[in-house]
């Protein structure tokens, strides 16, 4: 017993140590994760997979708005391993996220207990592997983060909530797709869809009953529609905002996004299909689950409700329709439209193309002519540790620029509080998904072709939905607008895994160069040290 009382003192003085304020009333959620491999058949085959706690997908991550979430990692897979908590946006506390540019690693056989607090958030989440190609081998759950009693919700209490984990799946190994990668080719098409690690899955639920589903694309590449036989889908939230509440009869989810919707149901006492269908692919690819209703004795039958038939104009009409709900609260009792972002003037531009070149006789991803290449030790640890020779502060430029492509670890300078406008250039025929670790951001513009000056006169300054993952359409633009007011260094990326993989991403360095931890929490006690950071001495 006394035992057990001194480890959960040790582990709350280690938490408390990295924070300059930890209230009273915020609770501790404590877990311990082991990663492992195993055995599953989602398409009949059985195949190694990657397992937390024995689970695939991985367990849920349920907690409520400003909890400290205190999670210890066990790796006891055969290669190092880290996770990302993709939405949460690690206020102050770059140090937590998870991707290589700001984490050693977990070896093999070894641990690392992740400290973080969903400080000011609420909504659908997701964790997944952030190291080489594990993605495609599970190890990905979600994160639902629920209001605060004393916050109110723009609806009224579904009767339960379903989680749906979608994504693209494939037979081949992480192993084996990573050699792919290696090996100078792009992906391969995906072998399926699964919802939740299956291809057939089943919710059940009272007829007259709202219940709410959690939708999120879990894939490494390809967007999908998502709809529900015979009932209308009522967008509440994504990634954090509460929006409009419209109504639809599908919903495009790109890779990396998350959307909850309430559904009613309202029909007839019997099985109805859910449907996820790949979008800008070829052949499509379909999951199947059923919506089953209380009682019923009529199971699903005939051909699945087809989804629409257009591809952009169709996808890009309906992401122009999501709309910030300005007098809905979202975390905190303030309403979401009380930040007026349309009237803060932008401190620069950035523009950031993204292209397939072929460097060195293999298939790159590049940003501005740049193929992102990662180091040995992580530009987190380089930057607090003053290590020079790991990056280079505007080693890629903050437009196209033409010239030759190269492959370099590509960091954008910038500063504490900039009010910064992104454009993401497409000039692919293959859609993009981009997302930015420790921030949300503003999504005012998308577009066809290319991107110019007079495109900001249709930028949505009043009410554009905040979320972290952006699709980018064929041949097309997207505009973003971001507040950078956390102190970090924070991942830019393609969603699209194989194309992060081999270059499609940077850094930005958010500083500030006056040193307080009312700005950026103190380096963890508890971090991994490697590369040129080995042996450095924290203060």
């Amino acid at each position: 017993m006394w035992r057990r009382v001194l480890l959960l003192f040790f582990a709350v003085s280690i938490f408390a140590s990295n924070w300059d304020i930890v209230n009273a009333e915020d609770p501790y959620r404590f877990f311990t994760w082991t990663v492992t491999y195993g055995t599953a058949s989602p398409l009949g085959l059985s195949q190694q997979v990657i397992l937390i706690n024995g689970q695939f997908p991985g367990p849920s991550l349920d907690c409520v708005t400003n909890d400290n979430v205190i999670i210890n990692v066990v790796n006891k897979l055969d290669q190092p391993f880290l996770l990302t908590w993709n939405g949460i946006k690690q206020r102050k506390n770059s140090w937590q996220d998870g991707v290589l540019g700001t984490n050693c690693p977990i070896p093999p056989n070894s641990n690392y207990t992740y400290k973080f607090q969903t400080k000011d958030q609420i909504g659908t989440y997701t964790y997944f592997p952030s190291t080489l190609l594990h993605k495609a081998s599970g190890g990905f759950g979600s994160i639902n983060v629920y209001a605060r009693p004393v916050i109110s919700v723009p609806y009224s209490k579904p009767a339960a909530d379903f989680t749906l984990l979608v994504g693209d799946w494939y037979l081949k190994t992480h192993k084996e797709l990573q050699k792919v990668l290696d090996s100078g080719k792009p992906l391969p098409s995906p072998d399926a869809v699964l919802i939740n690690g299956r291809t057939r899955f089943s919710f059940t639920g009272d007829q007259g009953k709202t219940y709410m589903f959690r939708v999120s694309n879990v894939g490494l590449s390809a967007s999908f529609n998502f709809r529900i036989q015979g009932h209308k889908l009522k967008l509440v939230e994504v990634e954090g905002s509460h929006v409009i509440q419209n109504m639809y009869d599908s919903l495009d989810v790109h890779v990396g996004q998350s959307v909850t919707v309430l559904v009613t149901l309202d029909q007839s006492v019997k099985d109805y299909y859910i449907v996820a269908s790949t979008k800008f692919l070829t052949p499509v690819l379909t999951a199947v689950a059923v919506l089953h209703y209380t009682n019923s004795r009529t199971g699903v039958s005939g051909p699945t409700p087809a989804g629409p038939t257009d591809e952009v104009a169709w996808s890009m009409d309906q992401a122009r329709s999501f709309r910030w709900n300005l007098t809905a609260n979202a975390a905190r009792p303030n309403p979401q439209g009380s930040f007026h972002y349309g009237n803060i003037t932008k401190s620069r531009t950035i523009i950031l193309a993204n292209s397939a070149p072929i460097i060195n006789g293999k298939q790159r991803f590049a940003v501005n002519q740049i193929s992102y290449n990662n180091t040995d030790t992580p530009l987190k640890l380089a930057d607090y540790f003053n290590i020079t020779g790991v990056f280079t502060l505007d080693s890629i430029k903050s437009a196209p620029s033409g010239g030759p492509y190269t492959i370099a670890t590509s960091v954008i300078r910038t500063s504490l509080h900039e009010f910064v406008e992104i454009v993401f250039q497409n000039n692919e025929e293959i859609i993009q998904s981009w997302h930015l670790d420790g921030y949300d951001f503003w999504v005012v513009g998308f577009g066809m072709g290319q991107w110019t000056q007079v495109s900001r006169n249709g930028y949505n300054l009043v009410d554009a939905p905040t979320r972290h993952t952006a699709q980018v359409y064929p041949k097309s633009w997207t505009a973003i607008l971001v507040s950078l007011d956390n102190q970090g260094m924070w991942n830019l990326r393609s969603a699209n895994w194989g194309r992060q993989y081999l270059g499609q991403q940077l850094y930005l360095r958010v500083y500030n160069p006056t040193k307080s931890l009312s700005n950026e929490y103190n380096i963890p006690t508890n971090a991994l040290l490697c590369g040129r950071a080995v042996g450095r001495k924290q203060p």
